[in-house]
């Protein structure tokens, strides 16, 4: 093609006007399902290894959020923690429930969260030092694939006490709206000799912090 027979081509483009730009239907969903994708992942790395927040979920809960993270609930207004039940790391069966009268420390953990690794000895140090004082500690273990880290983790830290091994999370998702529960990874959660929840921390503990959310509730009569 001649460079005459080009030039029409060209000044035909330069000289029509412009139509406003279309998104084809399949590129706008694309972009939604990445954007939804994309939040997906933000959330998922909010509550892993986070603080979380300091709510109890929808409606009236009756804590007290403090300064220092840990959040209680005065005795008469404690809701009751689920039934937590299933098996453990080691393969065993383990529920809850067969320690009411106790009052029971649990926390959530997971081998690959690095603030569980640094509050794993003062949960062990607590947990062997107040074995005789009718305080039972508890761990559900989580979002491991598989219970070789978990059990390497217990094994490294020494863990005295069993955990509930939950890698898709759903035993957290049985505690109610409105109560204390469990939102981020580290949590822990004392259950009073009732069985009901009476204070939460959304965050690695320290011996002085986990000591301040239990010894109230030991103290109980």
């Amino acid at each position: 093609m001649s460079a005459v027979s080009r030039a029409p081509q060209c000044s035909n483009r330069a000289n029509r006007t412009p139509r406003p730009h279309r998104t084809h239907p399949s590129r706008v969903r694309r972009r939604a399902a990445l954007l939804a994708a994309g939040t997906a992942v933000a959330a998922l790395t909010l509550s892993a290894c986070g603080s979380g927040g300091t709510s109890g979920g929808s409606g009236n809960t009756n804590f007290i959020a403090g300064a220092d993270g840990i959040a209680t609930v005065e005795k008469g207004e404690r809701k009751p923690a689920p039934d937590l039940s299933g098996e453990t790391l080691d393969g065993k069966r383990l529920d809850m429930a067969a320690y009411k009268g106790k009052v029971v420390v649990l926390n959530v953990w997971g081998s690959w969260c690095a603030p569980c690794r640094a509050e794993a000895p003062n949960l062990v140090k607590v947990a062997k030092e107040t074995a005789d004082k009718d305080v039972q500690f508890l761990g559900i273990n989580t979002r491991d694939t598989s219970t070789q880290p978990a059990i390497a983790f217990e094994k490294q830290y020494q863990v005295p006490y069993p955990s509930l091994y939950d890698p898709a999370g759903k035993l957290m998702l049985r505690f109610e709206k409105g109560t204390l529960n469990p939102q981020a990874i580290p949590s822990t959660i004392v259950i009073d000799r009732d069985g009901k929840i009476a204070a939460r921390a959304l965050q690695a503990l320290s011996e002085e912090k986990l000591r301040k959310m239990l010894d109230p509730v030991v103290a109980e009569k």
